[in-house]
This record gives C-alpha cells, structure tokens and sequence, in this order.
C-alpha cells in the first residue's frame, strides 16, 4: 500500500519524466528551426563578418567536454550560453549599423530558445563558472575596452556566431 508520501515521490517522478521528454521533443522539432533561423539573422543583419580576431581566445576547451555529458548537463551549458550571448547584447549599441528590425528578431529567437531551454533544467545547478567567466572577459576586452565601438560589435557579432554555430555542432549529437 502507498503512502501519501510514496504517491507524492511518485507524483513528482512522472512530472521530472514528462518535463524530460517535453525538452527532449522541443529540443528534437523547434531547437534547430529557431537556430538555423538566428544564425541566418546574425549574418544579414551586418555586412560581412569581420576577419579581425577578438582579443579574447574562443573557449573550445569548455565544449569539449560538453560533447560527452549527460543530456541535462548539455542542455544546461546550451542555456547558459545563449544566456551569457544575450546578456553581451544588451549593452550600448548606439554605434551598430545593423537591420535593426533583424537584429531585434535575432534577440527576440535568442530569447524564446533560452525560455524554453530553460524549463528544461533545474535551477538547482549552479551555471558553468569558466563560461559566465569568457563573457565576462569578452565584454570587457572587447565592448568597453574598445567604448561599444562598431567594430566591437562587430567582433561581438563574430564571437557569437562561432558560439552558435559551436553548439549546433553539439545539437547534432543529440540526434
């Protein structure tokens, strides 16, 4: 006989089980229709990406590992990366000379990806320390260390398509 203790624990597994699926299915049919759509918004919002490199060294050793994690680990730096993208555009953008009606759809997809990634983890795990740590540095270096110029952009606009394109790449591992 179960308890109204047992029924609850079993109340709350299903509902973690559903939750899981309901991501893994999002994830599976809207995650790369949404990514597809951004990273073709992100190149015709500007010009030609730069060439010049950022003064920051793009983080491949923290995808790495990544690629082998536990499918909530990886949802997890998937949601904290397109996070810490986010949070980089929301700085002073007076100098920017992109579509702005394009750069807006970027922002507005890049947020209902983080949404909804983020019904997919559990805020009880704290983010990945070395990633907030990049944008941080990013930011830095590159935005006010170069006072929002359009060329920071630019190169902001160049990090985060590697980043987006990075996790594609680990989206098609999933599958």
């Amino acid at each position: 006989m179960y308890t109204m203790q047992s029924w609850t624990c079993i109340f709350l597994i299903i509902c973690s089980m559903q939750s899981v699926c309901h991501c893994c299915d999002w994830i599976r049919h809207h995650y790369g229709h949404l990514s597809a759509e951004y990273l073709s918004l992100l190149d015709q919002m500007g010009g030609n990406i730069t060439e010049q490199d950022a003064p920051v060294f793009f983080p491949e050793s923290l995808y790495r590992p990544i690629d082998d994690a536990k499918f909530e680990d990886q949802v997890r730096f998937r949601n904290e990366t397109i996070y810490q993208i986010t949070k980089l555009f929301d700085g002073n953008m007076k100098s920017v000379t992109w579509d702005k009606k394009k750069l807006d759809h970027f922002l507005n997809i890049l947020e209902r990806q983080f949404e909804n990634l983020n019904s997919c983890v559990s805020p009880a795990k704290i983010p990945e320390r070395r990633l907030k740590r990049y944008f941080k540095n990013l930011n830095r270096m590159v935005l006010r260390k170069m006072n929002y110029s359009a060329l920071a952009w630019e190169l902001i606009r160049k990090e985060t398509k590697h980043h987006l394109e990075r996790l594609d790449i680990f989206q098609a591992k999933i599958h």
